[in-house]
């Protein structure tokens, strides 16, 4: 824990003028960013006693250990730097809406030559056009279904597309009528278009005037007695019927507007935005927070509207934003939503009226959505914190371990033997930062040897990375120690090419370089949990003191009796069975070791998966399947001779004989031995005792 005055800046070094100010940590990780109108005065507030500061804030500062800023020229800026950088560092102490979901959008491809209509998720493109977020996506589906009635754009894929026009037939829907067909030249490009472009008015809640055009045209029709004309438009026009009805009436005065409600408590917000188009409710979408900082309700608001226009133009931001809270600067966040859009918004709150009612039925959501979530989570998050103090009293830790990592050695009777490393932070598995090892110091099964040689390797990362940043002090690590990267090492292959598999959510607090990309192995853990008893910790903790490291714990978890091994302690610790901690410590460690034995089964089975076979030029897949199955198995295939390899269908004899070379020169592999039993297993699947 750092004191603030350590690292407080000078007085008269700190500008009088708008900017945006990052607080690091210890490890040069941006851990807050703020804006502020006189960064001078902002940054002072920071700077106070300890006992006059939110908790919040004052756990921020005391993580700090250092503060910078940059000068910007106006408030809108400031505000457009602060998204940008919260966007790149994800600092842990902001605030960061989580989407519950990833919400479908309507939307029409106008960036192509062909314009399509389909559901898209994920970050908007563009050049395209979107209807939305809706809640499912077969609601999309529906009310497209009954719209190509009347507006048959193209809905089908590029490949499909391709083959329709080189066919020189249409897909079913252009059969029956729900699809202009422009694969085949039905339409031109210019008429599909305009097709795509009337899809996108009616969309955007200008209906009215496609539904008197209808039934105009229906009259007319009937009035020249073309009956089946008239019939056609009747149906369409039920069919737009149905798609506005999907879609409730809530404002009758055409009004596009987002009208965004909170709940919050002392812990968490949720946040709850209807999307109004048209006087209609053309989606919804809801976001959940953790109130890491000391904020606002109006601070909530501004961080919302950030989230939400931070990467729209034009159309995707109204001409109104109704809020519960104004922004502490409404006239900066006003100015920028407008530069955004490209013309005037009204960021406001509503006082009465139609406007006022939506609202407080949006809040409601709201507060369901808050409810929700803790029900959800509530035990989750009780539990995590627990456990991580039960581990912290069990192992006499100074404080909660929020960042454990696990090692776990997996191998098959001494070959492919593997490592893994895990990470679980605030109690919670982070897989982007999942790591794999091969064992490359020696051969054979040594699992206290293997331990010892990646606790070292993963270390030496980490003591390389504090040396490029300055932050290794001369003589903090014993003469002669090896720390930069062995040249017998290169690409540490846990780390490159043999990263663990990807992370499940959009996670980016790692240690990052100034340029803002991660730096791998950067992060130090609390606590080093191994997979194993007393000479694994053992092992783990003499890597460590050879590499100087004397900040990080180590403790071992035994499988038989789950007990605790320390270093140097002669007797475990022994959790109680219903203690928190020690489910967490048992999660840390079977993550641990399933992530090894994946990798460990994965390097044996391409292992495995070679054959004598595969050198025999012009041996297919068919053939050599063809030859396994007639002999049995490779050791029976090896003891036949030429004639007999020729009895197999499609043999000729010039590759029988290929074949009965190439099983010659290869070594017949080492005989497996049956684990439970002691027997050894032939290559034909029997035993020899």
């Amino acid at each position: 824990m750092a004191d603030p005055s350590s690292y407080r800046p000078k007085p008269g070094q700190i500008p009088d003028s708008p900017g945006v100010y990052k607080f690091r940590d210890e490890h040069r990780r941006v851990i807050y960013v703020g804006k502020a109108k006189s960064l001078r005065q902002r940054l002072a507030n920071y700077f106070q006693p300890l006992a006059s500061l939110h908790p919040r804030t004052a756990t921020m500062v005391t993580t700090a250990a250092s503060v910078e800023w940059t000068v910007v020229s106006t408030e809108v800026e400031a505000l457009q730097l602060e998204y940008s950088w919260i966007k790149e560092f994800d600092p842990r102490f902001n605030v960061k809406y989580r989407d519950d979901k990833s919400y479908p959008y309507l939307a029409v491809t106008l960036n192509e030559e062909f314009p399509r209509v389909q559901v898209m998720r994920g970050h908007k493109k563009k050049g395209v056009r979107y209807f939305g977020p809706y809640g499912h996506a077969w609601a999309i589906r529906e009310t497209v279904d009954l719209m190509l009635r009347v507006f048959p754009v193209r809905t089908c894929s590029a490949g499909v597309f391709r083959n329709a026009a080189s066919a020189g037939r249409p897909c079913l829907l252009g059969y029956i009528g729900k699809c202009s067909a422009p694969c085949v030249g039905r339409v031109t490009p210019e008429e599909h278009r305009e097709l795509a472009g009337d899809f996108c008015d009616f969309m955007a809640g200008r209906t009215g005037t496609y539904i008197r055009r209808l039934e105009k045209q229906m009259t007319l029709a009937a009035e020249d007695m073309e009956y089946e004309k008239a019939a056609r438009l009747r149906d369409d026009i039920e069919a737009l019927r149905k798609a506005m009805e999907k879609s409730a009436v809530v404002l009758a005065d055409a009004t596009d507007a987002d009208l965004i409600a909170l709940a919050e408590d002392e812990l968490e917000a949720a946040v709850q935005i209807f999307h109004v188009r048209g006087g209609r409710v053309r989606g919804q979408r809801g976001w959940v927070t953790d109130k890491v900082e000391a904020v606002s309700a109006a601070g909530l608001v501004e961080h919302a509207l950030q989230q939400l226009y931070g990467e729209e133009r034009g159309d995707g931001v109204p001409k109104e934003v109704l809020v519960p809270a104004l922004p502490e600067d409404t006239a900066a966040v006003s100015q920028w939503l407008a530069d955004r859009r490209g013309s005037q918004v009204s960021l406001r709150i509503p006082q009465r009226g139609d406007k006022k009612d939506l609202m407080e039925t949006v809040a409601r959501n709201a507060q369901q959505a808050l409810v929700l979530h803790k029900t959800k989570r509530a035990s989750d998050l009780t539990t995590r914190s627990r456990a991580l103090e039960e581990i912290a009293d069990a192992l006499g830790l100074d404080s909660a371990p929020l960042r454990i990592e696990c090692f776990d050695i997996s191998h098959l009777q001494g070959e492919d033997v593997v490592a893994s490393m895990v990470v679980f932070e605030d109690g919670l598995p982070r897989k982007s930062e999942f790591r794999r090892f091969q064992i490359k110091g020696f051969e054979g099964q040594d699992d206290v040897r293997s331990m010892h040689e990646v606790i070292s390797r993963r270390f030496k990362r980490y003591l390389a990375e504090k040396e490029k940043t300055g932050e290794w002090v001369d003589g903090e690590v014993p003469a002669g120690t090896p720390v930069a990267i062995d040249a017998a090492e290169p690409a540490e292959p846990a780390a490159t090419a043999e990263t663990a598999e990807p992370a499940e959510t959009a996670d980016t607090s790692e240690v990052r370089d100034d340029d803002g990309r991660p730096k791998r192995f950067a992060y130090p853990p609390q606590l080093v949990v191994v997979d194993g008893g007393q000479p694994q910790v053992a092992a783990a903790q003499r890597a460590l003191t050879e590499l100087g490291i004397d900040d990080v714990a180590v403790c071992g978890l035994a499988k038989r009796l789950e007990e605790v091994w320390l270093p140097g302690d002669d007797d475990p610790v022994v959790l109680p069975r219903s203690s928190e901690g020690l489910y967490l410590l048992q999660r840390v460690r079977d993550a641990a070791h399933d992530f090894a034995i994946r990798y460990q089964r994965s390097k044996r089975s391409k292992r495995v998966r070679s054959s004598p076979l595969d050198a025999v030029p012009g041996l297919g897949e068919t053939r050599k399947q063809a030859l396994i199955k007639h002999f049995g198995s490779v050791k029976r295939l090896r003891q036949a001779t030429i004639e007999q390899i020729c009895e197999v269908p499609g043999m000729g004899r010039k590759t029988a004989e290929a074949v009965a070379v190439a099983l010659a020169q290869a070594a017949p592999a080492a005989p497996a031995v049956n684990t439970a039993t002691g027997e050894i297993m032939e290559d034909d699947g029997g035993t020899t005792a």
